[in-house]
């Protein structure tokens, strides 16, 4: 059988350690009953092995006693070096002295790992993270919209950015989609949900934050083909940027996916310890880092022009608002990514959870703001069209008026 790797969330680590642990000890107990006893007065036969929902205590003969140490988690028990027995007598198992309560300290509860403060720091972080998402979503819809209704804004440049508004509506909506699979309801033992509608949430979700950065990569690879071809395209290189877009993502996630199939198929797959999540984090840090990359070349490609005496003073007004888009385009490159991407998962949760959730919730909305809204020719065609309906308005009224007039 292919190897198993028995990776877990943080989170579930202690609940799926002890329950482990008793599979184990109820394993030895039913190969116990199937074994025949041996023969002689029941109350010297011993005690059988016996799970009592800390420990397993083996099978000992009356008279005997068995000591096992506190159970080996961290950051739940302190290192104690007492030992806990349990003597067997003709009655059965002595009660467990001294008491796990008094031999297994816990760890020091400090205000940060409070239950209540920290079930009110995930409500809040939830709250700021539905209402980012939620304006993303809205504008996000009314950008496309807008490139859509409008026939003077169709190009290969307006069709990239609509395949880029539709990764960020995808993340969005898998983020929903995922809290209302896992989080719903409250009865379910999340630690040990493994349902397949369960796994296709998060294979969904993984699948959109793929997308997400591949289309931040074609947004990046567009820019500079802007530049490098002096602000010419050819139509020709869109199937390439889809591509790279959605078909790259939907490979990795693919083997991502046997992967987990053939090798570490438990849980929820939603897990970030597993070696396995490699086969995602690795394209992301790829994208990350090319578009990096583009960044600072399109910032020197931009400084080469913006000092060449041979460009003239409308064409260096062109470049210095390209170059000021593209300072602002730094957050959408990813690049604060970067911070975290070769971090540990458990190192710096507070600060990760408050990038990758609350700031990038808002992220689409400011890719829309930055593409649609402010862009000088989106608006010059909204005020365009806007002018002729008040035209058209003004003519229906004026005919109306002499109709009546002449009636």
């Amino acid at each position: 059988p292919p190897p198993k790797v028995r990776a877990t969330h943080p989170d579930c680590s202690v609940v799926l350690y002890f329950q482990e642990q008793e599979a184990e000890c109820l394993e030895v107990i039913r190969s116990e009953s199937q074994t025949p006893a041996p023969p002689g007065p029941p109350g010297q036969r011993g005690c059988l092995t016996e799970w009592d929902g800390v420990s397993c205590w083996s099978a000992v003969p009356v008279g005997h006693s068995q000591a096992v140490t506190c159970p080996d988690i961290l950051h739940v028990f302190k290192k104690s070096k007492a030992l806990i027995r349990r003597n067997c007598t003709e009655l059965g198992w002595s009660f467990p002295s001294p008491p796990y309560y008094n031999a297994c300290e816990l760890e020091a509860i400090g205000s940060n790992n409070d239950t209540e403060a920290k079930k009110g720091y995930f409500v809040t972080m939830k709250v700021l993270y539905t209402c980012g998402y939620s304006t993303s979503l809205a504008a996000l819809f009314l950008a496309i919209g807008i490139f859509s209704c409008f026939r003077k804004l169709h190009c290969t440049r307006n069709s990239i950015h609509i395949h880029f508004f539709t990764s960020f509506i995808l993340r969005g909506a898998a983020v929903f989609i995922k809290d209302a699979v896992l989080f719903s309801d409250e009865s379910i033992n999340h630690c040990t949900m493994s349902t397949v509608n369960c796994k296709a949430a998060i294979t969904f979700f993984q699948y959109s934050v793929l997308a997400n950065f591949y289309w931040l990569l074609v947004e990046g690879m567009y820019l500079q083909t802007l530049l490098l071809l002096t602000f010419t395209s050819d139509k020709r290189y869109i199937w390439w940027y889809i591509l790279i877009g959605w078909g790259v993502p939907m490979l990795t996630v693919c083997v991502w996916v046997v992967t987990r199939l053939w090798y570490d198929n438990h849980g929820c797959w939603d897990d970030y310890t597993s070696l396995y999540w490699w086969v995602i984090k690795a394209p992301i840090l790829l994208a990350i880092l090319v578009n990096f990359l583009i960044f600072l070349n399109v910032t020197r490609i931009l400084a080469q022009k913006i000092r060449s005496p041979d460009i003239s003073k409308n064409y260096k007004q062109q470049y210095m608002r390209l170059t000021k888009s593209t300072l602002l385009l730094i957050p959408l490159f990813g690049v604060h990514y970067v911070v975290f991407a070769l971090f540990p998962e458990h190192i710096g949760v507070d600060a990760r959870l408050y990038f990758e959730l609350v700031l990038g919730s808002y992220q689409g909305f400011l890719v829309a703001l930055l593409y649609c809204f402010l862009n000088g020719e989106v608006q010059a065609e909204i005020k365009r069209n806007w002018g002729k309906w008040q035209s058209s308005m003004e003519s229906n009224v004026f005919n109306l008026a002499t109709q009546d007039f002449t009636a």
